[in-house]
């Protein structure tokens, strides 16, 4: 049985991972589709930046989320002089630092899926009138939509156990920031807490291997309806 801090902590991580997924999903998907289906200058620099927190370390990516989001950053000042929104140091910073991570791995998923759509269905359909948007959304969206949803859920089941750009830009503040990866460190910390980790690495584990087996349920679902 977890204690009623434990339970805070796989709460606050599920909500800090669904809100990261909501936020970060729509930017993917235009990401996806504007790498996709355009060619202009600078295309391999976005596709570079875009793709920068897979293979820099999480703390790199908190650090630059200091610099950039801190009270002190270009962003960041301007929020809190502005609107008085602090992003340091709060669960929407916790936020910001999982959407940030796993953005390139649902942008990739998601454009995969985009390359697979034949584009030939997009041109016939232009040709009797549909414009870019009535294309998108009745073509090339149910279409890709199978690689839209499985993405949807890697990006969640990996911010679930998002750790280095979390601790970094938002600290590890029980009942505001830290999430189940940040409680099993700070278990490992204190004395005799090894149980602790134990029941909480275990939740972590049921819950990723929960929603990667949904992806992939859901996945061949949708692409079994679309004959694919």
């Amino acid at each position: 049985m977890l204690t009623a801090d434990e339970w805070q902590a796989v709460w606050l991580t599920l909500d800090v991972s669904g809100r990261a997924t909501a936020f970060g999903l729509p930017v993917a998907l235009a990401l996806a589709f504007l790498l996709a289906r355009f060619r202009f200058p600078g295309r391999a620099l976005v596709d570079a930046v875009a793709h920068l927190p897979l293979v820099l370390p999480p703390v790199v990516v908190g650090w630059l989320l200091l610099l950039l989001f801190g009270l002190h950053g270009p962003i960041g000042a301007a929020l809190y002089g502005w609107f008085g929104v602090r992003l340091v140091f709060t669960k929407a910073g916790a936020v910001l630092a999982c959407t940030v991570m796993i953005l390139p791995l649902m942008l990739r998923t998601i454009r995969l899926s985009l390359d697979a759509v034949d584009p030939g269905l997009e041109q016939a359909a232009r040709t009797l009138g549909a414009g870019p948007w009535d294309r998108f959304l009745t073509v090339t969206l149910p279409l890709a939509a199978p690689g839209v949803l499985v993405g949807a859920f890697i990006g969640f089941a990996a911010s679930l156990g998002e750790f280095g750009a979390v601790i970094t830009f938002a600290a590890s503040i029980p009942g505001q920031t830290q999430t189940l990866p940040l409680a099993i460190y700070a278990a490992l910390q204190s004395p005799g807490g090894e149980t602790t980790a134990a029941r909480l690495s275990l939740v972590s584990v049921v819950l990723a291997v929960a929603f990667l087996l949904t992806a992939e349920g859901l996945g061949k679902r949708l692409r079994t309806s679309l004959g694919r």
